[in-house]
């Protein structure tokens, strides 16, 4: 029991990053602040899913977070595209077989829709790029990597072309603390870097499954690097997240308060995004990413 105890207590996060970094950032707020509310907001409104109460092991039971409204968004330093800064980069590290490879391309698919952005996969990194000192055998045999390591010496030395936001991924499992079992990922807010890892999305034998965890993870992580916090407004894919249990119940829907947030820099079609994202979970058979566009859809006709 006293192990079982110890464990849950060292469950881990989908993503940390180092607090100072929001108020340290150096990306200043571009836009005014303007409360009027577009008509899309609140039609897809009605689609949102309050947040159940917390039960043992869920994120929110064990932490305080106040959330962040509207305001307090565009008030705060975050990273906004530029015409110099308008690429999302991905960086695959490690070995790859050819099922992850394609999840990995559609990975990059599904975020140049999300955020409506260019996304481009650069060459893969051998796993060789990590030392011996930034890795560890984790609780059941696996190799993990530290993924601090991975963004301050391997991502932060990287300037790719244009690049606004700056991932890797890993088929290796991550840690972010050696007193921590495990990270879904990493992200520096300030650096526009961030680590995710596939190997937690592939235990179970279910592509769809699979990819559709990494899609949550990926999405998840850069748009903190754009100034989303934890959301607990809504069930939404920018919930905090404890277990892969936890993230198969967050929806992969950004809740109506996190859509108008992204939105609010980026000044993308709304309508023109929900229904390529429709098209790309119907084309990928993600019924439940799917039927929630398709409820947006209607809900603004």
């Amino acid at each position: 029991m006293r192990r079982f105890l110890l464990l849950l207590l060292a469950i881990l996060c989908s993503c940390e990053s180092n607090k100072k970094e929001k108020s340290n950032s150096n990306i200043e707020p571009k836009q005014e602040l303007n409360l009027k509310l577009d008509p899309y907001f609140v039609a897809i409104k009605n689609n949102d899913v309050k947040l159940g109460k917390p039960v043992f092991g869920d994120w929110l039971y064990s932490r305080n977070e106040k959330g962040q409204t509207f305001e307090q968004f565009i008030r705060t330093k975050h990273v906004i595209p530029t015409k110099e800064e308008n690429i999302i980069y991905l960086q695959p590290i490690g070995k790859f077989n050819s099922l992850q490879k394609k999840q990995i391309e559609l990975v990059r698919q599904y975020l140049q829709i999300f955020f409506q952005l260019e996304t481009k996969v650069l060459k893969d990194v051998s796993n060789d790029i990590i030392p011996n000192n930034a890795r560890r055998t984790g609780d059941v045999g696996q190799e993990q990597f530290l993924a601090g390591y991975i963004l301050t010496d391997v991502l932060k030395k990287e300037k790719p072309n244009k690049g606004v936001a700056l991932m890797a991924i890993t088929e290796k499992d991550l840690y972010p603390k050696p007193e921590w079992n495990y990270v879904f990922g990493l992200a520096s807010y300030r650096d526009k870097i961030a680590v995710s890892s596939m190997y937690r999305m592939q235990k179970e034998a279910d592509f769809n499954l699979s990819l559709d965890r990494l899609l949550k993870i990926c999405s998840h992580e850069i748009g903190h690097m754009f100034g989303l916090h934890h959301c607990i407004e809504g069930n939404c894919v920018m919930n905090g997240t404890n277990s892969m249990v936890e993230t198969d119940r967050h929806f992969i829907r950004l809740c109506s308060l996190c859509q108008r947030k992204l939105n609010s820099g980026f000044k993308y079609d709304n309508i023109k995004r929900l229904k390529e994202l429709e098209k790309y979970f119907k084309d990928n058979k993600l019924t439940s990413g799917f039927e929630l566009m398709e409820k947006d859809l209607k809900n603004i006709q």
